[in-house]
């Protein structure tokens, strides 16, 4: 497993792929965020830019996304030109084959990309993805109601403490709900916010000898907690909720906190966007026992199947859509507080962005502190944050997902999601041959 592992980028950079004799079109597979909807729109500019290319979009939901780009790629069914994919995927995928590596003119500016982000990318010294936008996770709350509570929020808040807000915040009768967080079903959905929840309660995905630790007294207290909070303080049907959904609710002024994706911030503090623009603060993610993974790292990116015939198109178009200059486009047109981030370096050194950006602090904050290599409390075997980074962890966190929509619909006790879970993660390392 030690080849899987996450290595840094020593990318050489060459000189930019020319265009094909014949450009063609390009079939994207992408997910339904606001930065790729944006991506869409600007996608004239880039048409513009380079006559005979034509871009096709196929937008689906997340947990939809990962489904079908994973069994096209695995299958060489041909359907995409480019995938966005993410930092699980990149490596494995990279060193199967799967995945043209990618190498950009000088005026890309690799080495303006976040190390943790082309780190992440990247397998034996080769970039596999480009990111488009990079995160963490942090806290999103409202601080008026905090305050009309007579609390604060510290920057590195205990999960006892941020129980104590959700209490304080809730107001059923008016729609206002302590807090809210994922509870749709899927290893990059729900299990990316638990996993970090139970890292910080001291939880572990796997034992040093690869045996699955989920029926452990922390994985307990952690998803017991979960549960307890959004019965209690959360918003009705949580367990359907996802990014989107609950972007939604707090742009409505509906959550007095969400703990997700840093990348929200740009939304939830838009007031274009946001009812409650102008009260929203932001705070690093809570911790229980230990603050190490207890925020997770990721990065939507853009990616060649190998074998695509549109392979130079496509990394015209990923140079585009990831460059200095695209940022720049989204800012000349939406605003420098509405730029996809999380990439690159620059971005956190530009006045204009630190000017209309309140939350790029916090956010830069969150990105730099997640450790994929020492995200739990006790030593583990495998590298990865809200993930384990092998091939059977797909298969394991879309089970464990399942089970932990089922403890949050009450459907089943925690107890029973977890030891159905540790049963499920057993079988599949036995099989994969761990032990």
């Amino acid at each position: 497993m030690k080849s899987l592992r996450n290595t840094a980028l020593g990318l050489a950079l060459g000189a930019t792929t020319a265009m094909t004799a014949v450009a063609g079109e390009l079939t994207i597979a992408t997910v339904n965020n606001g930065h790729m909807i944006e991506m869409q729109k600007l996608t004239p500019e880039f048409e513009k830019s380079h006559p005979g290319i034509t871009v096709n979009w196929v937008t689906l939901d997340e947990g939809t996304l990962r489904s079908r780009v994973t069994t096209d790629i695995s299958t060489k069914g041909g359907q995409f030109d480019i995938m966005t994919i993410g930092m699980y995927e990149a490596p494995i995928w990279g060193e199967r084959g799967w995945l043209e590596a990618l190498e950009f003119g000088a005026d890309y500016d690799v080495e303006d990309i976040l190390p943790a982000m082309r780190g992440g990318l990247s397998h034996d010294g080769k970039l596999y993805a480009a990111p488009f936008y990079g995160e963490s996770s942090m806290i999103m709350y409202r601080k008026d109601l905090l305050d009309a509570a007579g609390m604060t929020m510290p920057d590195n808040p205990t999960w006892g403490h941020v129980a104590d807000a959700a209490a304080a915040m809730t107001d059923k009768d008016a729609g206002v709900y302590g807090i809210c967080l994922r509870g749709k079903p899927g290893w990059g959905d729900n299990m990316a916010f638990l996993s970090t929840m139970a890292n910080s309660f001291g939880a572990k995905w796997f034992n040093e000898d690869w045996t699955p630790d989920l029926d452990s007294a922390a994985w307990n207290h952690a998803v017991t907690m979960y549960v307890d909070l959004l019965t209690q303080y959360g918003p009705p049907g949580s367990e359907g909720n996802s990014f989107n959904e609950i972007l939604a609710l707090i742009n409505e002024g509906k959550c007095g906190m969400w703990i997700d994706a840093t990348i929200a911030a740009s939304f939830v503090s838009d007031p274009k966007q946001s009812k409650v623009a102008d009260v929203i603060a932001f705070a690093q993610s809570p911790v229980a026992v230990t603050n190490r993974g207890a925020n997770w790292l990721w990065a939507w990116s853009l990616a060649i199947p190998a074998g695509t015939k549109q392979a130079d198109d496509a990394k015209s178009f990923i140079e585009w859509a990831t460059s200095k200059e695209y940022i720049e486009l989204v800012a000349a047109t939406n605003g420098w507080g509405s730029v996809p981030t999380g990439t690159r370096t620059s971005t956190y050194e530009n006045q204009n962005f630190l000017d209309a950006a309140v939350f790029a602090e916090a956010e830069l904050k969150a990105i730099l502190s997640a450790d994929p290599s020492n995200s739990t409390q006790d030593p583990t075997p495998y590298v990865g944050v809200q993930f384990a980074a092998i091939p059977e962890f797909q298969a394991i966190g879309t089970v464990v997902g399942q089970q932990m929509t089922a403890a949050l619909a009450g459907d089943i006790s925690v107890e029973e999601a977890l030891a159905n879970s540790q049963a499920a993660a057993d079988r599949e390392m036995r099989k994969a041959g761990y032990y």
